[in-house]
């Protein structure tokens, strides 16, 4: 398996992905626009020239960025695709100097094993919120908010 940036040509199959993922309730989905305008976000897993996993660094502040759209393909999760993401986009969030990374997920379980800690959103800037008036479950997330400090 190797990881790497995305590239145009992934956008399909990572929308693939998530959507499948959104359908099963372990995310939320994700717009082909949203994916396009954040592509240079996003690493893509790669085995055998087929995406298995991908995930996303978006940064919102000098100290502060998110983990999104972290999505494994049914068949390849359980063998530690998603924790090598998440390492990879931590690594990116301190080479950058970028202090605190958050998520927004279902999956608490998970990124607890990753270092992350639940937090309250009302501990995240409000500038974190601006996406999601765009979404169906505004204003009623029920996402959990998890953090962990990378510096």
């Amino acid at each position: 398996m190797i990881l790497r940036k995305a590239k145009m040509s992934d956008v399909e199959d990572v929308h693939a992905l998530i959507g499948e993922s959104a359908e099963e309730g372990l995310m939320l989905a994700r717009s082909r626009s949203l994916l396009y305008e954040n592509l240079r976000d996003m690493i893509v897993a790669e085995e055998e020239e087929v995406i298995v996993g991908t995930g996303a660094l978006h940064i919102l502040w000098e100290d502060l960025a998110e983990i999104r759209a972290l999505a494994i393909q049914k068949e390849s999760r359980g063998k530690g695709i998603g924790r090598d993401i998440v390492e990879k986009l931590l690594e990116e969030a301190k080479s950058l100097g970028i202090a605190k990374v958050f998520a927004l997920t279902y999956q608490e379980g998970f990124f607890k094993k990753c270092g992350f800690e639940v937090v309250g959103k009302d501990k995240l800037p409000h500038k974190v919120w601006k996406e999601c008036i765009d979404c169906p479950k505004f204003p009623n997330c029920d996402e959990v908010a998890m953090l962990i400090q990378v510096d």
